[in-house]
């Protein structure tokens, strides 16, 4: 009974110290450019561990093969696999900033408009009513 009286305050001063934390600041460009970083070298290590792997299971299968060969037992077709491919060195690029729409020019035509778009042109018929 003491036991639980204890553990229900304990979890009753924690979850009020919780309560006060503030909320977490909200992430630079710094630090979300080091995360991206992280990700892509994060995926090319698993490039390269898929990699050692994939000539690891080459070098098992070839041995077997020239051990089952010497042994006299018969050796069933090899299955065609994709060859080993070497994910090279690391190399990180940054991917560029978008600009926004109006430092990219995007958002005007280039000369002002004289009329609106959809107007009609004196002279030309009236567009059909459904």
């Amino acid at each position: 009974m003491k036991k639980t009286l204890s553990t229900l305050a304990l979890a009753a001063v924690a979850s009020a110290a919780l309560a006060k934390l503030p909320p977490p600041p909200a992430p630079t460009p710094e630090a979300k450019a080091k995360a991206a970083e992280a990700a892509a070298k994060t995926a090319w290590t698993g490039k390269v561990d898929a990699y050692k792997l994939c000539l690891a299971q080459d070098k098992a299968a070839e041995k077997y093969r020239a051990t089952a060969t010497a042994a006299g037992k018969p050796v069933p077709a090899a299955v065609q696999t994709p060859p080993c491919t070497d994910p090279g060195p690391f190399a990180y690029a940054p991917p560029e900033a978008a600009k926004p729409l109006e430092a990219a020019g995007a958002h005007s035509p280039a000369t002002p408009a004289t009329s609106p778009p959809n107007s009609a042109q004196p002279g030309a018929p009236a567009p059909k009513q459904q």
